[in-house]
C-alpha cells in the first residue's frame, strides 16, 4: 500500500496587488475600528505624551543653555547646544514612553487582560515564513511544533507557506531535502507548502507580495513570521479571532519576546527585551491606538487590505535613498492606515517569540541594512495622506539612527570647547564697558544637569525593573528580587560598555548611506555566534585607535576631563576584546550559571510549552541521519525522489519567460550544460546565478538523472 503524495503547492487563487504612489489621498478610518472609550484614551495618551516630551526636553535644553551662556554664546556653543537638544529629545521620548507604558502595565495587572481561550475564527489563515539562506533544520523544528498544535486546536483553519528567496544553490537544495519530509509528515489539518522564487525582487516585501498575488485570494488573513519566529498555536488562533471580530482592522502586531540566547550578547539582548520591552511596548500601544506600527514579523494581516494598500511605491533615484523600499514594515503599516484600515499593537498576546543576533558584529551587519531603510523613510515624512501617528513612527525610526552621529557630534564639540577654554586667554574688556565681562561656567548647574540626564536615560530601565519587582508572579519568573536586580545592574554595565562602540559604528553606517553606499541584503547569521579574535580586531581596530586618540586629547586638556570621558574612551579601546566576548557561549553560560540575565522562558515553572515542543522536534531532527548537500547538481543527479519533488514544485519554462522575459543566466547555463555532462564539473563551472537558473528549469534538472547515471557508470 502506497501513501498518498501531498501536493507541493495548492491551486493558485490570485489577488491583485495595487502598486501605491508616494502621495495619495487618505481614506477615513473604517467604522468600528476603535470604540469611543479607546478613542478618548488614545487621544489623552497622545496629548499627555507629547506634553511630557516637550516639557522634559524643554527643561533639559534650557538648563544646558543656562550652563553655557554665562558669558555669551559662541558659534561652537550653539552647535553643542543643538546636538545636545536633539540627543536629549531622543532620550526624553524613550523615558516618557516608558512612563506611559508603566502606567498601562499597572492598569493591566490590576484589571487583567486576555486570558480565556475562545473558539477559533471561521476564516482561513496562511502562515507565511520567508526564507533567505537560513538553516532549514531550525525552521523545520519550529514548523512541526506549531503545525501540530494548530491541527489539534483549529483543524483546517491554518496552512504554512515556506517562501524561499534563497540564492545559494546548495542551500536551496538542502532546504528542499528537509522540507519535502516536513510537508509529507505535516498533519492534514494544517498543511505545509514550499515554493522557491526565481528572482528575489524587492526582497522580503516582494516575497510576500508575490504570494499574495498568487494565493492571497484563498485566505482571509496571513500571519507573517521571520525564519527565527515561533508563536504558540493558541496565540495564533486568538490573533485570527481578533482580526475576524473587527472587520475594520487591517493588522495586529504582537510584542515578540527574545528567546534562545546562548552567547553573551544574545543573552544581554534577551534580558533587556524581557525586562524593558513590556514597558516600552505598552507605552507604544497606549498612544498608537489603531494607528500603530508593523515590525515585519509576528503579526497578522488582513490579506485583501494588504493587497489593496500595501504594495510599496518605488522611490525615485538609485539606492540607497531611492529604488525599492528596504525597511518595508513601517511603510506597509502607514499605507494600510492611509487606506482607512486600523493597525493595532496588542501587547497582551503572549508567547510570541523571536531570536537575537548572536554577537556585536552581527548586530552591526543588521544595522547597516536597517539604517539605510530607515533613512529612506525621510521621503515619506512629507508624503501626502500619511497619518500623524505614522509620521511619528517614521520620525522616531530615523532619529534612532541619527542619534548616534548626534552623540558623536556632542562629544566632539564638547572636546573642542574644552580645548578652546584651555588655550584661550579670557578677554575681560571685549567691548566698550566700564565693568569687566567675567567668563562664567555654572559648574553646579552642569553637575545637576548631568544627573538629570542620567536619570532620564535610565528611566526606562528603572521602570522595567519596578514593573518586575511590584508584580510577585513576574518577579518570581525572573528569579526573585535579588536576581532580577542583579540582572538589571549587569545589563546596565554591559550596555554602557557596548554603547560607545555602537555610537561609532552607527555613525559610520550613517556616513556610508549619506555617501551613497548600498547595503544590499545580507542573510542574518543564526549559528553559535562565535567570533574569531582576528575578525573582532579587524572590525574594531579603528574604534580602538579613535578611543586612544580621544583619551590622549582629554588627558592633554585636563586630567579631570580624561576621567569624565574614560567610560567612553575605555569602551572604545577595549572594543575588539568586548566584541570577541560578545559572541562567546562560554561567557553566556557562565552568567547563566550565576543566575544572571535569566529570563522567565529559561525557568521551568514559567517556560511555555511551545518552546519545549520545538526543542524536542529539533533534537529529533538532529538525530536523523541525512546526507549532506555538498553540491546541488550532484545531489539531484543521485537522488531520483528529490529530483522529482524538486521538478514538481517548479513553474514551467513558458510561465517564467512570460513573467521575466529573456533569461541570460539560463541561456548561459544551458550552453555550459551542453558542453559538460558531469554534474560535479558542471557545478564548478556555473556561477551561482547560472546554477539557480539551471535549477529552475525542470527539463534541465530532470536530465541530471540520466547524466548522473552515465557519470557513475564511467
Amino acid at each position: 500500500m502506497t501513501t498518498r503524495r501531498k501536493p507541493e503547492l495548492p491551486p493558485e487563487c490570485p489577488l491583485p496587488m495595487t502598486r501605491q504612489r508616494l502621495h495619495a489621498d487618505r481614506r477615513p478610518l473604517r467604522a468600528g475600528a476603535q470604540t469611543l472609550t479607546r478613542r478618548v484614551g488614545t487621544a489623552f495618551a497622545r496629548l499627555a505624551l507629547l506634553a511630557s516630551i516637550a516639557s522634559v526636553t524643554g527643561f533639559g535644553v534650557w538648563e544646558m543653555y543656562a550652563v553655557i551662556s554665562g558669558g555669551g554664546v559662541t558659534l561652537l556653543q550653539w552647535l553643542f547646544l543643538a546636538a545636545f537638544s536633539l540627543s536629549f529629545l531622543w532620550i526624553a521620548i524613550s523615558a516618557c514612553q516608558a512612563v506611559t507604558g508603566f502606567v498601562r502595565m499597572v492598569g493591566i495587572d490590576l484589571f487583567g487582560g486576555w486570558r480565556t481561550p475562545k473558539p477559533p475564527a471561521d476564516i482561513r489563515t496562511a502562515i507565511l515564513l520567508p526564507i533567505y539562506n537560513e538553516d532549514p533544520v531550525q525552521i523545520a523544528a519550529g514548523i512541526r511544533a506549531m503545525a501540530a498544535g494548530l491541527h489539534d486546536r483549529a483543524p483546517g483553519r491554518f496552512a504554512f507557506f515556506l517562501l524561499s528567496d534563497t540564492n545559494r544553490p546548495q542551500a536551496w537544495i538542502a532546504e528542499e531535502a528537509m522540507f519535502a519530509s516536513v510537508i509529507q509528515a505535516a498533519p492534514d489539518g494544517c498543511p505545509v507548502y514550499y515554493r522557491h522564487r526565481r528572482r528575489n525582487t524587492e526582497r522580503k516585501a516582494g516575497n510576500i507580495a508575490e504570494w499574495v498575488a498568487r494565493w492571497g485570494g484563498g485566505y482571509e488573513a496571513m500571519i507573517v513570521l521571520d525564519a527565527d519566529s515561533l508563536i504558540d498555536p493558541a496565540t495564533m488562533i486568538e490573533m485570527a479571532r481578533r482580526i475576524d471580530a473587527n472587520p475594520a482592522l487591517g493588522l495586529i502586531q504582537t510584542l515578540p519576546a527574545i528567546v534562545g540566547g546562548r552567547t553573551l550578547f544574545a543573552r544581554l539582548q534577551q534580558f533587556a527585551n524581557r525586562c524593558y520591552g513590556p514597558v516600552f511596548g505598552n507605552g507604544l500601544a497606549a498612544w498608537h491606538g489603531v494607528g500603530s506600527n508593523f515590525w515585519g514579523h509576528n503579526a497578522i494581516i488582513r490579506t485583501r487590505a494588504f493587497a489593496a494598500w500595501a504594495s510599496l511605491p518605488i522611490l525615485p533615484g538609485a539606492p540607497p535613498s531611492g529604488g525599492h523600499v528596504l525597511s518595508h514594515d513601517f511603510i506597509e503599516a502607514a499605507m494600510l492606515r492611509r487606506g482607512g484600515w486600523g493597525v493595532r499593537f496588542d501587547t497582551d498576546l503572549r508567547n510570541s517569540f523571536e531570536e537575537a543576533p548572536p554577537s556585536l558584529i552581527d548586530v552591526m551587519v543588521r544595522d547597516r541594512r536597517w539604517c539605510q531603510g530607515n533613512l529612506q523613510h525621510i521621503a515619506f515624512l512629507t508624503a501626502r495622506g500619511i497619518p500623524f501617528a505614522s509620521r511619528l513612527h517614521l520620525f522616531t525610526g530615523i532619529l534612532g539612527y541619527l542619534s548616534a552621529p548626534l552623540w558623536l557630534l556632542l562629544v566632539a564639540t564638547g572636546l573642542m570647547l574644552a580645548v578652546q577654554v584651555a588655550l584661550s586667554n579670557p578677554e575681560y574688556f571685549a567691548g566698550p564697558s566700564l565693568f569687566p565681562i567675567w567668563p562664567v561656567f555654572d559648574s553646579e548647574r552642569a553637575i545637576r544637569l548631568f544627573l538629570i540626564s542620567m536619570g532620564v536615560l535610565l528611566t526606562p530601565k528603572l521602570l522595567g525593573w519596578a514593573a518586575i519587582i511590584l508584580h510577585p508572579r513576574r518577579c518570581l519568573a525572573f528569579g526573585g528580587p535579588v536576581f532580577a536586580t542583579l540582572g538589571v545592574v549587569v545589563e546596565i554595565f554591559l550596555s554602557a560598555l557596548y554603547a560607545p562602540v555602537m555610537m561609532i559604528a552607527q555613525s559610520h553606517i550613517v556616513w556610508q548611506v549619506l555617501r551613497g553606499g548600498d547595503s544590499g541584503w545580507k542573510p542574518q547569521r543564526r549559528d553559535d555566534g562565535g567570533v574569531p579574535f582576528e575578525t573582532a580586531m579587524a572590525s574594531h581596530r579603528w574604534h580602538s585607535v579613535f578611543g586612544v586618540v580621544l583619551a590622549w586629547a582629554a588627558w592633554a586638556i585636563n586630567p579631570g576631563l580624561f576621567l569624565w570621558t574614560l567610560p567612553v574612551t575605555g569602551a572604545l579601546i577595549l572594543a575588539p576584546v568586548t566584541s570577541w566576548l560578545s559572541g562567546s557561549r562560554t561567557a553566556g553560560r557562565l552568567l547563566y550559571r550565576l543566575g544572571m540575565l535569566r529570563t522567565p522562558e529559561e525557568r521551568r515553572r514559567s517556560r511555555p510549552e511551545i518552546l519545549d515542543r520545538r526543542a524536542a522536534e529539533l533534537a529529533a531532527l538532529m538525530a536523523e541521519k541525512r546526507p549532506e548537500v555538498v553540491s546541488a547538481l550532484v545531489t539531484l543527479s543521485e537522488d531520483a525522489e528529490l529530483n522529482a519533488w524538486h521538478c514538481r514544485q517548479l513553474e514551467n519554462r513558458s510561465a517564467i519567460a512570460a513573467s521575466s522575459g529573456f533569461d541570460a543566466d539560463l541561456a548561459v547555463a544551458e550552453a555550459k550544460a551542453q558542453r559538460e555532462s558531469d554534474p560535479e564539473r558542471l557545478s564548478a563551472w556555473l556561477t551561482a546565478p547560472e546554477e539557480i537558473a539551471f535549477l529552475h528549469d525542470s527539463g534541465l534538472v530532470a536530465n541530471l538523472l540520466a547524466h548522473g547515471q552515465k557519470w557513475r557508470r564511467a
